[in-house]
């Protein structure tokens, strides 16, 4: 007598239990190709599924077609690569912001647009021209198209390319643009200026929230507001749902040292990460290229009782990811080839055009236990080799 079990057979309410405790959108792709009772029980898209571990979208490859439109996305669980057909990141196409699975696209014209990768889902934010400080946009004025007023009056002139490259610093989303049933804000951090501009899903123009000006190294939507962080590691709580926003401003220490400061939500509470930096001097045929590498991280916890900034020397068995992307964190035992208590990190801070520079781009892997760092094994560097412009971005894959 057979014991076997036909799985065909399993009632639906089992299958669906046992799917939502899945936690790779890989895993649940496989267990709806089992069999059709299976791919019947569950819904296509599941929407239970935690945020995924990010992918690293890399730059065109060195020998690739300038006509093709594929990209490609080296996943760190198995040092696979994603090729995914994305017409948004042409050559005259830069990134300046990747969240909730989403990325932010600059082209020489006012448009921003964001995009799902894995969807093709495209929406559009309110254009560069509706900025407060833009005070005139004349696309028939070649190289100064556009007309910026600082804080001081003062006026100056900038073209379509300069404000592409350089205007913006990075967006980051309140939740993800794909709910439609949802309202989300977008945050932008402007470059020369250090300003925050926020919108809301369907507006029009962005606004500037005038009191957190400088507050401009990194912003994290944490507990229904955006808090946004100065370079000496201060905090600016910005809560944008109102009418107005209102700025609330967390008087920690100073924080000494440091070249980049981040702002993560981690396990519910916040932390701030300090990157260091080394000037690195290389010289190849006569050439010399001055460029930036990472030497260091530094992880502090804000402490709400006496408002401080206490200094952690693990993450409890999480990762870290850095870099032009939205920061954000993950329980590494969750996804195979994620490294507990490390921070992966891409060079996020050479908005200009660097081809040509020799090295690579300052990515790689830092373990906060032994403070060693080392390169990002799986990347495919007989491809990508050297600095090539945009940087390579984290990018979590999201079908909803």
């Amino acid at each position: 007598m057979s014991n076997s079990v036909d799985l065909s057979d399993l009632p639906p309410e089992l299958l669906e239990t046992i799917a939502k405790k899945l936690k790779i959108h890989k895993d649940y792709i496989r267990f709806r190709a089992v069999c059709i009772g299976f791919r019947d029980s569950v819904p296509k898209i599941p929407k239970h599924l935690p945020c995924q571990l990010p992918w690293l979208m890399l730059p065109r490859r060195t020998n690739q077609d300038p006509e093709s439109n594929l990209r490609s996305f080296l996943s760190i669980s198995d040092g696979k690569v994603h090729l995914i057909n994305l017409p948004e990141d042409s050559d005259n196409h830069r990134r300046c912001g990747s969240s909730h699975g989403w990325l932010v696209m600059l082209d020489e014209t006012p448009l921003i647009s964001i995009v799902n990768p894995l969807t093709q889902c495209k929406q559009h934010l309110p254009p560069l021209s509706s900025f407060p400080n833009v005070i005139n946009f004349a696309p028939g004025e070649t190289g100064r198209e556009y007309t910026i007023k600082t804080s001081d009056d003062d006026v100056y002139t900038c073209s379509s390319k300069e404000m592409r490259d350089s205007f913006i610093k990075k967006v980051v989303f309140s939740s993800s643009p794909s709910n439609e049933d949802a309202d989300y804000y977008a945050l932008a951090i402007l470059n020369q200026t250090g300003d925050l501009a926020y919108c809301k899903k369907g507006d029009k123009r962005w606004k500037f929230i005038d009191d957190a000006n400088s507050y401009c190294e990194d912003v994290v939507y944490y507990e229904d507001c955006f808090y946004a962080v100065s370079k000496h590691g201060t905090i600016a709580k910005c809560d944008v749902n109102g009418p107005t926003p209102d700025v609330f401003f967390l008087e920690t220490q100073r924080q000494i040292g440091g070249d980049m400061q981040y702002l993560v939500n981690w396990k519910d509470e916040l932390l701030l990460v300090t990157r260091y930096t080394e000037l690195e001097f290389n010289m190849d045929q006569n050439k010399l290229d001055i460029v930036y590498k990472t030497s260091e991280f530094q992880v502090y916890k804000l402490v709400l009782n006496g408002l401080k900034w206490e200094g952690v020397s693990e993450l409890d068995g999480h990762a870290l990811f850095l870099g032009e992307n939205s920061s954000i964190a993950f329980c590494a035992s969750d996804f195979p080839g994620c490294k507990r208590d490390c921070i992966y990190f891409t060079d996020d801070y050479s908005e200009w055009n660097y081809d040509g520079a020799n090295g690579n781009h300052d990515l790689g892997v830092y373990d906060l236990g032994n403070e060693s760092l080392e390169a990002l094994t799986c990347y495919p560097e007989e491809f990508y080799s050297g600095r090539r412009w945009p940087p390579p971005i984290w990018f979590t894959p999201s079908l909803h």
